[in-house]
């Protein structure tokens, strides 16, 4: 069988070095200029651009007609994904708007874009209503269809 036998003197020295790796880890840790940060998986959100359009035309008869709508006219997203509607006013002064089945409502202004963060947890068709143009007595029927699967 074999002992170990350590002096007093080895014993201090090893105690003082086990003392200064203490020390200088803690120094170095609380002295730190590394800004501490959690990396956090972050959801991808899925831009979709939008426009308003208008159509012109003329009857035989010579009477002026317009019709409005969105540009996309379909949208196609998955139950749950993160997307975000950027709606760009083209023609028209402002549209005032709503997302059936949900309780989003604004209102795209010409030359401006509303932008409309969104997350379906149901699966069917969405319709993006123009307010001001509704139905073909109003210039449209300015109606986008977001199908989400």
């Amino acid at each position: 069988m074999h002992f170990l036998i350590l002096k007093k003197k080895t014993l201090a020295i090893i105690f003082i070095i086990c003392c200064s790796i203490f020390v200088t880890s803690f120094w170095l840790f609380t002295n730190s200029k590394a800004i501490t940060t959690i990396n956090q998986t972050q959801e991808k959100v899925r831009d979709i651009h939008l426009v308003t359009g208008e159509f012109k035309g003329k009857t035989i008869g010579g009477v002026d007609i317009e019709a409005y709508r969105w540009d996309p006219g379909t949208i196609l997203v998955h139950k749950g994904e993160k997307i975000r509607l950027n709606i760009l006013g083209i023609n028209g002064r402002e549209h005032p708007f709503l997302i059936e089945g949900t309780s989003i409502k604004g209102t795209v202004k010409q030359n401006e874009e509303t932008i409309i963060p969104l997350q379906f947890q149901k699966k069917g068709v969405y319709r993006l209503i123009c307010l001001t143009h509704p139905d073909k007595m109003h210039n449209g029927p300015m109606i986008a269809y977001i199908m989400v699967d």
